[in-house]
């Protein structure tokens, strides 16, 4: 599986087109639906896979959607922000929860690993070597959590749980530089 990133609009989010053969799979489509379509081209989106809910990780869903017909995933304790923080009401057809496996492309399994603290249904994805955390750890940090939503307390509990994991992952972060799981564990003094 090939993994692109493109850091797009006014928060340097970060969006991540997964692909395989000729299918294809965006994590966090904040900004800039034409630039994701462009990135995707001679290949079919099959799915949009969302950390959390917040706008700038969400803004272009209905774009992609309405140009592709992909489905739409998203933890379901996401649909009990407020919708200033979520830019309306948010779009999805499915939901999945901790340990779920889905495979939005073929012959590609994706993990769930449900990791609140930043929003309720913050998810970190997991495919082989790769995480990809959203909000949840940067390089260096951890996503805030005194927005709507936010709990100090399921912030620590969700990174302790990512430090205990067994294999050296590489990181994606929803803002931000990739890093090691190592090193996060060795520097981040959020993670001790």
């Amino acid at each position: 599986m090939n993994v692109r990133k493109l850091t797009l609009g006014l928060y340097q989010t970060n969006t991540y087109i997964l692909s395989t053969g000729t299918e294809a799979a965006v994590i966090d489509p904040g900004y800039e639906p034409d630039t994701i379509l462009d990135a995707l081209e001679g290949l079919t989106l099959k799915a949009i896979l969302l950390t959390h809910g917040h706008f700038d990780h969400v803004g272009a869903v209905r774009e992609l959607v309405a140009e592709t017909g992909c489905e739409v995933w998203i933890h379901a304790a996401e649909g009990t922000m407020p919708p200033m923080v979520t830019a309306g009401p948010l779009y999805y057809t499915h939901t999945y929860d901790e340990g779920d496996t889905i495979c939005p492309i073929s012959g590609v399994e994706i993990t769930v690993l449900h990791t609140p603290g930043h929003t309720p249904g913050s998810v970190c994805l997991l495919w082989g070597r790769d995480l990809f955390s959203g909000d949840t750890l940067f390089e260096g940090s951890c996503g805030r959590v005194d927005l709507p939503g936010g709990n100090g307390q399921q912030m620590v509990a969700s990174l302790r749980r990512l430090a205990a994991l067994q294999a050296d992952y590489q990181v994606h972060p929803g803002h931000g530089g990739s890093t090691a799981l190592s090193a996060e564990r060795r520097y981040n003094p959020y993670m001790r």
